[in-house]
């Protein structure tokens, strides 16, 4: 059975290159990019790779070696690229003390002892921050802690705010809703999110936390797969973890393989972030990645199934020339593309700022699929906003663009309730904050679920 699903694997690769049009190994090194006109070199603006030109910065390889991972890496980082004197914060008075390049990384460092995630951090996110104003910038917020702006956790908040771990039937598949399950196949991305939900499993341990991970295992996947196979009502199926630019293009090509070979499972999408925080990989021809991928979503199209890929950005400063090169590409090759943002105080809570960004992924062929509510886990409460701000957002946009490009605004709720459209709340009192939900499809439709705003 192994031998064969290899060889179905290293065929589903063969095939995606000839199907997808895509160079062979002894091929172009990269997709022609044409990058000498408005193609702005914009990783330049860090010191330490200001003379790395543009075939070295699409390198996967050199993407990965230069990843900046754990505090000293990160601490060496920021002393090179932060100016002298930090401008002062307009948002955040907590943060005034803050003038300085020392008095900046020693609030960071205070901040990654007390946070639930680990540092790490690709060239492609370092290198969209504007570190000449970094207290501000949106996509800093998102990856890196300053100890001055964390805040108290609500008394609410917990590691597994979903019960993840209780709705799964065996480790590291999720099956809550009653035709889809969640695979989690690693517990390795290649950014760590401050606002990760599974802070509990993925990234190395921390000061405040140890983790469990899911690291890939043929064990477990050989449980998963058999689960998966008894259960006839699971039509759908999330490949996630961690994230799927972390399994190696032969273990996409044996999970895509082993999912379609299941006759009940007629859909399901690979969950990555790497679309927004390293899309070089996409266009990279020494990389065999987005081969394995492309060649699991031709093989399900052969057989009237659906093979996506759902990706993650959270602000428009996330999106390059690269990124917008690399998602044509998928585009170009018919892979469906969809795109799921988490709501985030300071980053993405205004109306101007969302919906630039649900544009900018509609222009890119990326489907606007998900805005995510805060989750409810520890460490973060910074981010998070009251659900009135999501109720807000989705009344001003709605109306303004397309009905099928506008994603639809969720809470995931707390205790393992799914996703609920915001605006479904039972009730909502804003004086404390509370409000409850109601999922009927989910555990006998009974539970009322209660998502907290922040207290701050």
């Amino acid at each position: 059975m192994m031998l064969a699903t290899r060889f179905l694997s290293a065929r589903i690769i063969s095939q995606g290159r000839v199907r997808a049009g895509l160079p062979s190994p002894g091929q172009s090194r990269f997709l022609t990019i044409s990058h000498s006109h408005g193609r702005d070199a914009y990783w330049q603006i860090v010191p330490l790779w200001k003379d790395v030109p543009v075939g070295q910065f699409l390198s996967y390889r050199w993407q990965i070696a230069n990843t900046v991972q754990g505090t000293n890496m990160l601490s060496s980082f920021l002393s090179n690229v932060l100016p002298q004197n930090i401008p002062p914060p307009i948002s955040n008075p907590r943060l005034l003390h803050i003038e300085t390049r020392d008095d900046f990384v020693k609030d960071v460092l205070n901040g990654v002892a007390a946070a639930p995630m680990s540092i790490r951090l690709t060239p492609h996110t370092l290198s969209v921050i504007d570190w000449e104003n970094p207290l501000e910038d949106p996509v800093r917020r998102q990856f890196i802690p300053l100890g001055s702006s964390l805040l108290s956790d609500h008394p609410k908040l917990s590691l597994d705010s979903l019960h993840e771990e209780a709705d799964s039937p065996v480790p590291g598949l999720v099956h809550r809703y009653p035709d889809k399950a969640l695979f989690l196949a690693t517990s390795v991305c290649p950014v760590y999110c401050r606002f990760c939900t599974r802070s509990y499993a993925v990234g190395a341990n921390t000061d405040t936390l140890s983790k469990q991970p899911q690291k890939p295992s043929r064990r477990r996947w050989d449980a998963i797969f058999a689960h998966i196979e008894k259960t006839p009502a699971l039509t759908d199926i999330v490949v996630s973890g961690g994230d799927s630019y972390y399994l190696l293009p032969e273990h996409v090509a044996e999970i895509g393989s082993r999912l379609l070979s299941i006759p009940h499972i007629r859909r399901f999408r690979f969950a990555s972030k790497g679309l927004a925080v390293s899309p070089s990989r996409i266009l990279d021809r020494n990389d065999a990645w987005t081969d394995a991928l492309l060649g699991v979503s031709s093989q399900g199209k052969r057989l009237g199934k659906q093979v996506a890929l759902h990706t993650h950005f959270n602000h428009p400063n996330e999106i390059t020339w690269v990124t917008r090169q690399a998602a044509q590409l998928l585009f170009e090759k018919g892979l469906v593309v969809r795109n799921q943002t988490v709501l985030l105080r300071g980053v993405n809570d205004d109306v101007a700022t969302m919906s630039s960004l649900i544009r900018q992924l509609a222009d890119m062929n990326i489907q606007p699929y998900y805005v995510y509510q805060g989750d409810m886990v520890r460490g973060v409460e910074d981010l998070r906003t009251p659900l009135q701000t999501i109720l807000d957002l989705e009344q001003h946009i709605r109306g303004t663009i397309s009905g099928f490009l506008m994603p639809s605004f969720v809470v995931d709720l707390p205790g393992g309730g799914g996703k609920r459209l915001a605006a479904s709340y039972q009730t909502y009192d804003r004086d404390s904050g509370v409000s409850t939900f109601i999922a009927p499809g989910i555990k006998g439709g009974q539970t009322v679920y209660e998502y907290y705003d922040p207290e701050v």
